[in-house]
């Protein structure tokens, strides 16, 4: 069975099972989501950045798991931030450093 066939059945399944509860507020409901989709879509202005290609490379690979275009992923991240409903991950392994990063000494 393909991945689509499998998460129609669970959804089924979740349905059958009764965890799928009414929306109080329909109509807000859906205006919310509308509104939010057609931000998401407005895009009217370019932006040139500069990122690491590790970073790079990071981002694409989180956006092929995705199934997004990378650029699409990285505009929703942004979003996400600027509309206060990005959070950051609990227990989260890093392997990076907890101490302050040191500056440089010129050359």
């Amino acid at each position: 069975m393909n991945d689509e066939g499998q998460l129609e059945q669970e959804i089924f399944a979740s349905f059958e099972r009764g965890e799928w509860k009414p929306v109080r507020n329909q109509k807000g409901e859906i205006a919310r989501f509308r509104a939010a989709a057609e931000a998401t879509l407005l895009k009217n202005k370019r932006v040139n950045i500069r990122i690491s290609s590790r970073d790079l490379e990071g981002l694409q690979a989180r956006a092929a798991e995705e199934g997004v275009p990378y650029q699409t992923l990285m505009a929703s991240v942004l979003h996400k931030f600027v509309s206060g409903r990005l959070v950051e991950a609990q227990n989260r392994i890093t392997t990076r450093s907890n101490r302050p990063a040191r500056k440089r000494a010129a050359a």
